[in-house]
């Protein structure tokens, strides 16, 4: 497989990713024709536990997947980062895309949905994901075609400062308001304890967000942007220098 034309492996991990996107959206159609079938919003209802843990599990596998597919159509770690990109992001977005087919939901792309469970509740607008995803297949395309181009496709240190704090800054966004709410109830005696995770399971069937930290998601928009920029003007740079080099 790691001899495949760059448009093979794409298509490969299209065909993966958005196959994915599809079961994952047939497993929510099932749980809201279970708990939600006059429509999903918040307040959530309370899952049974072992339901919430196989949903917790299933997040947990699906990353595994996506990490799987990198590696069996790549060997070098920045062309497996790359193809994780790609599939995170085709995932992502297909999976709103049937969830539109079979529901005809969200309703527009300002609707508030849970975009993650690990490590705790990640809530946002529709929007705010979607973006992530664009960014994340555009630079993931790029690491695939100028590796394939027998460059040195992988991301500098600074690119990589800044892609991880951008991706702190979004993580922040995305689950800030959840945490400051659990926190503001919280009982004494540690995280950890039996009552305090009754608790949250008991808080979380209550609630309801309300402001999105747009400031911090866009900050970190902004700087994954840059990286975009930075990575695309330094490795055309180094294609052009490539070729100016003696044979």
């Amino acid at each position: 497989m790691h001899d495949r034309s760059l448009s093979g492996k794409l298509a490969v991990v299209a065909a993966f990713a958005v196959s994915m996107a599809f079961l994952e959206a047939a497993v929510v159609v099932y749980l809201r024709e279970l708990y939600y079938p006059g429509g999903f919003g918040f307040p959530l209802v309370a899952m049974d536990p072992v339901l919430a843990l196989t949903e917790f599990l299933r997040e947990a596998a699906t990353m595994v997947m996506l990490v799987s597919i990198g590696l069996l159509l790549e060997r070098r770690p920045v062309a497996v980062f790359a193809v994780f990109l790609v599939s995170f992001g085709l995932w992502d977005i297909f999976y709103y895309v049937f969830l539109k087919c079979l529901l005809g939901w969200p309703g527009s792309l300002l609707t508030w949905d849970i975009l993650f469970l690990i490590p705790a509740l990640w809530v946002g607008p529709v929007i705010a994901p979607i973006l992530n995803t664009l960014v994340m297949i555009a630079l993931g395309c790029l690491i695939l075609f100028y590796s394939g181009k027998g460059l040195n496709a992988g991301l500098s240190a600074s690119e990589w400062i800044l892609l991880i704090a951008g991706a702190l800054l979004v993580f922040v966004s995305y689950t800030e308001e959840f945490a400051r709410y659990i926190m503001n109830h919280m009982q004494a005696g540690g995280f950890f304890s039996k009552d305090n995770q009754k608790l949250v399971s008991q808080l979380s069937a209550q609630f309801v967000p309300l402001h999105f930290r747009w400031w911090l998601f866009l900050s970190g928009y902004l700087a994954h942007l840059t990286v975009l920029c930075l990575y695309t003007r330094r490795i055309r740079k180094l294609r052009r220098s490539s070729f100016l080099l003696p044979g």
